[in-house]
């Protein structure tokens, strides 16, 4: 790998780590709660920053992947593989009560921040299978034996910060629900309601031609502003503390946002000069040079900026993205 491969790595490393800082900041966890959870809709934000949200969230620190699994009711597993594959750790995890009917009950809530949209697997089974691995994983650590009624819910909360088109803009949830196949008897919801992934899209708009929680998180994830402008409006738009870690993590953010779009220009517009000399008409691209616009599209490069530095129409990159499966 060369050196400039090398640090772009380390600078998207980086810029990563300052981004799940910045999503676990209770402050900003309180509205994603609030926004795209049923059991916080009607809480006071402060609240659920200060007394609903419990402990300190764990960030890249609890592994998806199962290992043998033995009792440990005194502390949650921290680190975990199967076989040699690399160990995948959950961006955010943490633990919140909520107040149903009259009493507090637990969850376990994961955020992800996921750049990706098409990975090459349905994003939807990934967020399952980690609703499926938090419930399993409370075996030993919240109920041991048959105790099945101490399973707590878990939820998981994609923030997709490159959808499709689309897709942008969109908060999806999805649950289990009871449907009568015959009679209509009713299960009491909290025995089934237990797991809940919810994708919170956002897109190329700006932050002022939107409102709650997605002109929240695009002004912090997407929007191409001074950290002390994106500072003052947490403070003063969204009523967000501005703690010290959250300071360091949204200036961490922009500084390192800055060298790798200026970095991705640089090295798109010497892949489009490249690849235009030998475009031609509306389809007329040639089959050896799609590796240039496979790695813009993999850098997550949106659509508009591959064609504007290739050359290509939209519909000729798309049929790039679909043959490889893409989108």
């Amino acid at each position: 790998m060369s050196d400039s491969a090398q640090q772009a790595k380390a600078q998207k490393k980086a810029y990563d780590e300052a981004c799940k800082r910045v999503l676990s900041e209770r402050g900003i966890m309180a509205h994603i709660l609030k926004a795209c959870t049923e059991e916080f809709k009607d809480c006071d934000l402060q609240d659920i920053a200060q007394r609903y949200i419990q402990g300190e969230p764990s960030i890249s620190r609890i592994a998806v992947e199962p290992e043998a699994i033995s009792p440990r009711i005194e502390s949650e597993q921290t680190e975990d593989k199967s076989g040699a594959e690399e160990t995948v750790y959950y961006d955010i995890r943490f633990h919140a009560v909520a107040p149903v009917d009259g009493k507090l009950i637990q969850l376990i809530i994961n955020l992800e921040a996921q750049n990706d949209f098409n990975p090459g697997y349905p994003l939807l089974k990934r967020a399952v299978y980690y609703c499926g691995r938090m419930i399993s994983s409370q075996y030993g650590t919240v109920f041991v034996k048959s105790h099945y009624e101490k399973i707590q819910k878990v939820y998981s909360i994609w923030i997709c910060t490159m959808p499709m088109k689309k897709w942008e803009y969109n908060i999806s949830s999805y649950q289990l629900i009871e449907k009568h196949l015959i009679g209509h008897t009713q299960a009491e919801r909290s025995h089934y309601d237990l797991i809940n992934i919810v994708l919170v899209c956002l897109g190329s708009k700006s932050h002022k031609q939107l409102k709650g929680i997605l002109r929240l998180l695009n002004m912090l994830l997407l929007d191409n502003i001074s950290s002390q402008e994106k500072q003052k409006l947490l403070e003063k738009e969204f009523d967000v503390t501005m703690t010290p870690h959250l300071e360091k993590g949204v200036a961490a953010m922009c500084n390192l946002s800055e060298g790798i779009e200026r970095r991705g220009e640089r090295r798109g517009e010497k892949r489009g000069r490249k690849l235009g000399e030998e475009v031609g008409e509306k389809r007329g691209w040639n089959l050896g040079k799609q590796d240039d616009v496979l790695e813009m599209l993999k850098d997550g490069v949106p659509f508009e900026k591959i064609a504007q530095y290739t050359k290509l129409s939209l519909e000729a990159i798309a049929d790039i993205a679909k043959q490889n499966k893409l989108i």
